[in-house]
């Protein structure tokens, strides 16, 4: 039992460590962190405000449509504020100071709810109008990883607009997580944005996204490289390309760099696009080179 103590006090003595090189970019929680259990339960309080019968309580009528909506709003409110909070706040700062400003960022984003509910309706349209497996909106609502993913995307987005940190990248990497279609918060997208099956989709920081966009599995919207500042560190510049009004790009391809894809133009699949193209483009790939094998040689 002597040995057994001794080797548990070594072991946290070594976990507590701070002399080590490889610790020291390591910091040290100051105040109270946000939980991402609560940020998971904020993003599907929202989803039942923004889609009410289709997540959360189903049994909703129009008699009681209001109460349940103003309930949950009372409810989100309390719960954001206090994941805001534990965001912005650092010994630093006055607890009052921090407290109002939480407030006013948590009611600022309320107000927000109506235009995210309006780009999220136009979005499940987009996915419906051009899937023709998908035998109705409620369906595209309930199933379809693209809406969960968006759903995500657009609370994230305005999140982030307003200056909160932590956030809306927890938010976007819990979408990440269960659908596999990868979307910065930074990145801004249009209305009318689908994602075809959507895995393994990627979007970059500082993509921009237009109108009736469609993206197909596996397309890579992402950086061809980064510039490093004097001490080596990646300078934060647009870096991601840049797609216009009803552009579709087919699955696998990835269009890299601060490059223009015009609009009305298609990316077809498996294509490494990294300059820019005017509008009405038709990007596909050369003919297939066929090779035989022999005698059990390889490629």
């Amino acid at each position: 039992m002597s040995t057994f103590n001794d080797s548990l006090e070594k072991t946290v003595k070594n976990l507590l460590r701070k002399d080590a090189d490889e610790y020291k970019h390591i910091p040290e929680p100051k105040h109270q962190l946000p939980s991402v259990n609560r940020i998971e339960e904020i993003v599907n309080l929202a989803k039942s405000i923004v889609f009410p019968g289709f997540f959360g309580d189903t049994e909703i009528c129009e008699i009681t449509r209001e109460d349940y909506i103003k309930l949950h709003v009372d409810k989100l409110f309390v719960m954001l504020n206090e994941q805001i909070y534990t965001s912005i706040c650092s010994p630093s700062n006055r607890r009052e100071d921090m407290e109002k400003l939480s407030s006013e960022l948590t009611l600022s984003f309320i107000d927000r709810l109506p235009e995210i509910k309006r780009l999220l309706a136009t979005d499940v349209k987009a996915v419906y109008d051009g899937d023709p497996a998908a035998t109705n909106n409620e369906e595209v609502i309930f199933c379809y990883p693209a809406i969960r993913a968006m759903i995500n995307y657009r609370i994230a987005h305005e999140l982030l607009t307003m200056g909160i940190p932590v956030l809306p990248r927890i938010i976007t990497e819990l979408a990440h997580s269960s659908t596999g279609i990868d979307i910065h918060p930074g990145a801004k997208i249009g209305e009318y944005f689908s994602i075809d099956h959507g895995t393994g989709v990627v979007i970059g920081e500082t993509c921009i996204i237009g109108d009736h966009v469609r993206l197909y599995q596996g397309v890579t919207l992402g950086a061809k490289g980064f510039k490093l500042d004097d001490k080596g560190i990646p300078l934060n510049i647009p870096r991601h390309p840049v797609l216009e009004d009803y552009v579709v790009v087919y699955s696998n391809s990835s269009i890299l760099g601060r490059i223009t894809i015009g609009h009305h133009t298609i990316i077809g699949g498996n294509i490494w696009q990294v300059n820019s193209v005017p509008p009405y483009s038709r990007i596909i790939q050369k003919k297939a080179v066929t090779s035989s094998f022999s005698d059990g040689s390889g490629i």
